[in-house]
């Protein structure tokens, strides 16, 4: 087996809503990668699932194993405890949000074997500590896009 990739990410808002970004750092053996993007109007919430999102879009390999990393408790509970599947089976009734987002998620989760390891933002992780500065920065910038399901 081989080792896994490993994948951190985290999401900003600067207000809830407001400009928002991600930021991903992607690590294989000696390889790293970093990736960001900032959106003129979103929430906290669509950059964290937007930064998981983009990773495994990014990945050109699926016979590797992916540990992601991440400070966002949404995410991690709604897959580990399997809450999105029951949104799934019931096409998000009830008003779940981010149901473009979470149906992208779930389409390419099933092209890997992922793990998900909660650990706390803006503590001593410096990877995590790393994403958060990408996911600010995005959001502070200048080349923000449109967020197009948290607008439609």
């Amino acid at each position: 087996m081989s080792n896994p990739l490993i994948i951190y990410t985290d999401g900003s808002s600067r207000g809830n809503p407001g400009p928002g970004g991600y930021g991903i750092v992607l690590q294989w053996g000696e390889n790293r990668k970093e990736i960001s993007q900032g959106f003129r109007f979103t929430t906290n919430n669509r950059m964290e699932l937007m930064g998981v999102i983009v990773a495994l879009e990014s990945l050109t390999r699926n016979d590797i194993p992916v540990t992601i990393y991440t400070d966002s408790k949404y995410i991690v509970d709604s897959v580990e405890k399997r809450w999105l599947d029951g949104w799934i089976k019931t096409d998000f009734k009830g008003g779940k949000k981010n149901k473009d987002l979470w149906t992208r998620y779930y389409q390419l989760s099933k092209k890997f074997k992922i793990k998900f390891i909660w650990v706390k933002g803006h503590a001593d992780n410096a990877l995590n500590n790393r994403c958060d500065e990408l996911a600010t920065s995005a959001a502070d910038g200048k080349n923000l896009i449109e967020d197009i399901g948290y607008n439609s």
